[in-house]
């Protein structure tokens, strides 16, 4: 299902563009993108983009002296929080180690109220952080409100 905003991107490309097709707008309006808030010396950080660009995403990262501010900004409950944050297709927040085939079940779904996934902590296995030990561990979904729940289980 797609959403208000990206039917209206969708509508309003469509009628600037003139005479390219509906099938191409909602190819160009579904493209894997992420844009990344690290700090420049987060080595998992880089390790998790490398991961996105593997997996499809065109990835822009901006290094920031502190990330604490795009959680607030983009309503990561604290509990949640990890090492980056990120703005993905659809317009989703994700919030550390996520794996790439979970982001997209999220915005293939497209659950009501959800507005992101995290990944709280940095757990050992996690796209990142493969060291060699693998840790169980949650991938939540959390709501503008701060409510959340397991969205899937690794």
């Amino acid at each position: 299902m797609i959403s208000r905003r990206e039917w209206l991107r969708v509508t309003a490309t469509g009628v600037a563009l003139g005479g390219l097709g509906v099938q191409r707008l909602l190819a160009a309006s579904t493209a894997k993108q992420a844009t990344v808030y690290k700090t420049a010396s987060c080595a998992c950080c880089k390790k998790w983009v490398e991961h996105m660009e593997k997996s499809g995403y065109t990835v822009t990262a901006h290094d920031v002296p502190d990330v604490g501010p795009y959680k607030k900004r983009y309503a990561v409950p604290d509990a949640l929080g990890s090492c980056h944050t990120a703005i993905v297709t659809g317009g989703y927040v994700v919030e550390g180690h996520v794996p790439a085939d979970v982001i997209d079940k999220l915005v293939t779904d497209a659950p009501k109220d959800v507005i992101g996934l995290a990944v709280p902590g940095m757990p050992q296995g996690s796209p990142g952080m493969e060291t060699g030990t693998t840790e169980k561990y949650d991938v939540v979904a959390f709501t503008k409100a701060g409510k959340t729940s397991v969205f899937a289980r690794r």
